[in-house]
């Protein structure tokens, strides 16, 4: 056992030396935007470790909101809240979730040294396994109504109500609950409409889903089972797409692939369009590869993994696919290096006003395998004629400390009944809740 933990720790000081080593060559925003930069990779024997020690918020601590806009904790003591969805009647349901175990994600010794810094990201902890349920009875944009509105799930993330049919991507399934408005608790026990992939890998492990425009089917985003096929590509089967269920036979089949970790998913009510975010993959360098916005129709391949952003090859990648990476499809827009892109919402309303009322708010968890970090904040992608315009604007920052420790980290994004945006923190176990400005910003 001494020995096994010398190795540990001769490991974890190697890995800190490279880590202090391989930096940024390119500002952040250069891997932003609808022409990124793309230097050349930058492979390193041990990965760039670069974890937010996750601390939690001060006493009477926020986020920094962007001018003009103003935050509150809508809910504050929750359990590594991840996910969120608004029904109709205004509750807001929270997805209290955490990794489920996974014997064979960590068994080598690369793989258990990365556990461990997960771990101090605050990822570590069990999953509560849960959905809780929070009202504004008052109307005072902070909850002081929360039931436990589903529980004895499994590692739960995306919801969805059509009808009075509310379903949950768990982990590994797709289920189906019966719920009546102004239910603040579900008992019946759930059907199951389809396994989703899981198993003892699991690498991403969070499922999201989305209803289609006529309610016949759901979108599920399923993530990849490595970095970058490193475990095989045969435990990549039917993963890193998103697939389409027929919700009447539950029959499945993949609508768009080659997307490494997709997770939010949104539709452009204007233009008819879906469009996803997606994580994608790691250990090439700082200022590769940029996560990133994109619409996705049927069929659709973005890459993953022989190729990133395109046609860039991947050459950890054997054998590779040349025929594939002839029809990897450019995404529509980057979010920037390792941001961890994850939470995404469409805006088009009244309530907020230019550039905020046409384009979407992203939750941006932040990276671990960049120096310097990235994400760790809330941006706004403004469109023009239904495609992402300009720069990404600021909407929540201040999620680390002068130090460098992690007082929360955003993930899910929404907009409640009176159009303001929620954010869910998991680090910081909180719900924000913030509001637009009075007035337009003014352009630079």
């Amino acid at each position: 056992m001494i020995a096994v933990r010398n190795v540990c720790l001769s490991a974890l000081i190697t890995i800190g030396l490279v880590a202090c080593g391989e930096v940024a060559e390119l500002p952040l925003s250069a891997g932003m935007g609808s022409h990124p930069q793309l230097p050349p990779p930058r492979p390193t024997l041990f990965p760039t470790v670069n974890i937010a020690q996750a601390v939690g918020w001060p006493a009477y601590g926020i986020p920094t909101p962007a001018p003009d806009m103003s935050v509150i904790a809508f809910a504050r003591g929750l359990d590594h809240p991840r996910w969120l969805y608004v029904l109709p009647n205004g509750d807001v349901l929270v997805a209290e979730t955490n990794a489920p175990a996974r014997p064979e994600d960590g068994q080598s010794l690369k793989g258990w040294l990365l556990g461990q810094f997960m771990d101090k990201a605050g990822a570590g902890a069990p999953s509560a396994n849960r959905i809780t349920l929070l009202r504004d009875t008052n109307g005072d944009g902070i909850a002081d109504l929360r039931t436990e509105f589903l529980k004895g799930l499994n590692s739960p993330f995306g919801m969805a109500l059509i009808g009075n049919d509310f379903y949950v991507a768990n982990t590994n399934a797709l289920m189906k609950f019966t719920y009546q408005s102004g239910a603040t608790q579900i008992l019946q026990p759930g059907i199951k409409i389809v396994d989703l992939p899981a198993g003892p890998i699991n690498h991403h492990w969070t499922k999201n889903i989305l209803a289609s425009r006529d309610g016949s089917r759901i979108y599920v985003t399923v993530g990849s089972n490595s970095n970058a096929a490193e475990n095989g590509i045969d435990n990549e089967l039917s993963r890193a797409a998103i697939w389409e269920v027929t919700l009447k036979s539950g029959s499945h089949r993949i609508y768009s692939s080659g997307l490494r970790n997709p997770n939010g998913l949104a539709w452009d009510s204007d233009y008819g369009s879906l469009w996803t975010v997606v994580n994608e993959r790691d250990e090439i360098g700082s200022d590769l590869v940029p996560d990133y916005l994109t619409s996705i129709t049927d069929g659709s391949f973005f890459g993953w993994p022989f190729s990133y952003f395109g046609q860039h090859w991947d050459e950890r990648v054997q054998p590779q696919r040349p025929d594939l990476i002839a029809k990897a499809i450019v995404p529509d827009y980057a979010l920037g290096p390792h941001t961890a892109s994850l939470g995404l919402a469409f805006t088009k309303n009244t309530v907020w006003p230019a550039p905020f009322n046409n384009g979407v708010f992203i939750g941006q968890h932040g990276s671990w395998n960049r120096e310097p970090r990235s994400g760790y904040r809330v941006i706004f992608v403004p469109f023009k004629n239904g495609k992402p315009f300009g720069m990404p604007l600021d909407v929540l920052t201040g999620f680390l400390s002068a130090d460098g420790e992690a007082f929360g980290r955003p993930v899910g994004v929404v907009l409640d009944k009176q159009s303001a945006l929620l954010v869910a923190d998991d680090v910081g176990n909180t719900v924000w809740r913030v509001t637009a400005p009075s007035k337009p910003r003014q352009s630079n």
